[in-house]
Order: structure tokens, then sequence, then C-alpha cells
């Protein structure tokens, strides 16, 4: 069994879309699911385009907003994600709430990270020259303007439920090509 499956990220909203008959919330639906493909690729002007102009992100840790704010900022955070090589992830969802302004998904997410990077955002590793599998629960709020835009995203999450050292083995093929092309 694969450590991440980045087609689960989507897999519920996919489903959820595919007996959907109200119109706006199909809208609502694969708006994120196309922001959840692009993010994936990684495609940085894919994921800015699924976005209003002024997209506002709110990721809550330790009481504070440290989301980014407006066109620039959201899109160095995105530039930041895909120069970390930490896009091989996968979203398992178990709650997924849809109404005609908002995506709601709640799950475990499970990201790969280079050990240098995860220690360079603090999370505690004890190798930066290894790869990790940090997992998280998490609970994102998607809202969508009228247009069928995303206006931003509100995060919530455990901080770190499981932080594993990978051996070389276990990573994933796309992973191994991303972080350690020609080997």
């Amino acid at each position: 069994m694969a450590i991440v499956e980045p087609t689960n990220t989507w897999k519920l909203l996919e489903e959820r879309l595919a007996v959907t008959v109200n119109e706006r919330h199909r809208q609502v639906l694969e708006i994120v699911i196309a922001h959840m493909k692009a993010e994936a690729v990684p495609d940085l002007d894919g994921l800015m385009k699924t976005l209003v102009p002024e997209p506002n992100y709110h990721f809550w840790q330790f009481g504070q907003d440290v989301g980014p704010k407006g066109w620039d900022g959201v899109r160095d955070y995105y530039a930041a994600f895909v120069a970390s090589k930490s896009n091989i992830l996968e979203f398992d969802l178990d709650r997924l709430l849809v109404d005609d302004n908002c995506v709601v998904t709640e799950g475990y997410l499970r990201q790969i990270y280079p050990g240098a990077y995860a220690a360079q955002i603090g999370l505690p590793v004890e190798d930066p020259a290894a790869d990790y599998l940090i997992s998280f629960r998490q609970l994102l709020l998607w809202p969508v303007d009228a247009a069928g835009l995303i206006v931003g995203e509100d995060s919530y999450h455990s901080g770190p439920v499981e932080i594993r050292k990978l051996s070389f083995d276990e990573l994933p093929r796309e992973y191994v090509e991303l972080v350690y092309p020609g080997v």
C-alpha cells in the first residue's frame, strides 16, 4: 500500500459531485476539486486560477492567523510550497459538507516532507537529510464567491499526530522523481 495516495484528496468530492443535482453545489465542488488537483501537480498558475483576485487564507496555529493574504501573498505561499517539494500528499477525508457558499473538508492530511524543509518550518525532525511522513488532523473551510472562485482557505489542524522517518524504499515514485531526479 502506498504511503500516500494523492487521488484520495479529491475522491470524496468527486463521489459527491457525481450524485449532486444542485447546480450551485456542483460549481462549488468543481472549483475545490480543480484547486486540489492543481496543488497535486503542482501547477502554480492553475492554482491561482481557482482563486478570487484578492484571496485571504486563515491558517490558525496556536491562536494566531498565519495565513497569506492578497494575491501576491497567496502566490508567494504557493510558490514556496512548490519549491519545498512537499506537494506529495493525501488529504484522507472522512467528512465533507457542501452548501451554496462553502465546502468543508475534514480528515487526516498525510504529507511527505524533505527533512530540511520540515526542520525549517519548525517540525521536530531528527535528520534534516532524511524524508518524513507527517500527519495532521485537519479541518478546512473553502469559501466560494458568487462567481464560483475560492475566496481563501480557513484551516484548523491538530498539530502533528505522526512524524515518521521514511526509508528510501518507502518513498513514492513521484516524490523520488521530484526530490531525487536521476536516481
